[in-house]
């Protein structure tokens, strides 16, 4: 079932290229449904890219989803096309009137400043804040799990010695829950990861709020849950296609930085071989069962929440 989002974002035309359902208003209102309401708070400066990404996820669905795009209005971006956030996008303050049955909020490349340091940190706050009891279910990556993590429970992030880069193995801890986000995984799955911080482990694992629900010695925490998935932290990037760790790795070469080449995601780690892709089953199986989840849990009357 479908996505609505508007037929004049350039994500439409990729979608529908991949065979993703995507429908305009017009279609949506003549169907007697009710669509989950999903908000994307977007932080990424690949602004197009990232849309495309999660919404390729949020359409493979048997539910119609109706997208609203966030973005900061204390934050000028310098990434996206002209025009594009003004055309498809509301502020928060805007936003902050409605209640949504579920929302994104993305990573953003400021992981290495202190969060109050951040330009839209007061503003990022209030949507956190608001979510609590105005969304059923948040789903955090990233810098967004990071950010919401310590504005709730004050867990800090700490820097690591060199960049996490690459794809991982992970599994479901014992500690964890088994929520309906994992029903189908297998015992072993894979997730990119890129990022020069993590939260911390420790306050995470002894915040009574928290089930841990993936973690490794490698990649630190990956996925944590509370208030039984009304709260989604998500560490890592299961959301990125194919050749997001490529644009990235290419991007720093460029850029003179010291990075390493994204370990598990070339064949034999070699850069001038294409990437192969083993994590994408396991993201859209996330993904639809974090939807279904909302669906199943979330009141049909948004104002009761």
């Amino acid at each position: 079932m479908p996505i609505k989002i508007p037929k004049a974002l350039p994500a439409y035309k990729t979608l529908e290229r991949e065979n993703v359902f995507v429908i305009t208003g017009d279609r949506a209102a003549h169907q007697d449904i009710r669509p989950l309401k999903v908000a994307i708070v977007n932080l990424m400066p690949t602004t197009v890219d990232t849309e495309v990404q999660l919404l390729r996820l949020l359409g493979n669905s048997p539910l119609q989803v109706d997208i609203t795009l966030l973005h900061m209005g204390s934050h000028e971006s310098k990434n996206a096309p002209p025009g594009h956030l003004e055309k498809f996008y509301i502020g928060s303050k805007k936003a902050l009137h409605r209640r949504f049955d579920a929302m994104i909020i993305t990573g953003a490349p400021v992981e290495t400043l202190d969060f109050e340091k951040v330009d839209y940190w007061e503003e990022l706050a209030r949507v956190i804040d608001y979510s609590a009891s105005n969304v059923f279910s948040t789903l955090h990556i990233c810098w967004g799990a990071q950010a919401a993590l310590y504005r709730r429970y004050g867990i800090p992030k700490i820097g690591l010695a060199q960049k996490l880069f690459g794809v991982f193995p992970h599994r479901i801890s014992e500690s964890g829950r088994h929520p309906p986000l994992f029903r189908g995984f297998d015992d072993e799955f894979l997730a990119p990861q890129s990022r020069h911080t993590e939260s911390d482990r420790h306050a995470a694992r002894t915040c009574p709020a928290l089930t841990v629900e993936s973690e490794t010695e490698e990649t630190g925490l990956f996925i944590a849950t509370a208030r039984d998935c009304r709260e989604i932290y998500v560490t890592g990037h299961l959301e990125y296609d194919p050749f997001t760790l490529d644009r990235e790795y290419r991007r720093d070469l460029a850029r003179g930085l010291p990075v390493g080449v994204p370990r598990n995601y070339y064949p034999e780690d070699d850069p001038s071989r294409e990437p192969v892709v083993r994590w994408r089953a396991h993201a859209h199986l996330f993904f639809s069962n974090w939807l279904n989840f909302v669906y199943q849990e979330t009141p049909y009357d948004l104002a009761v929440l």
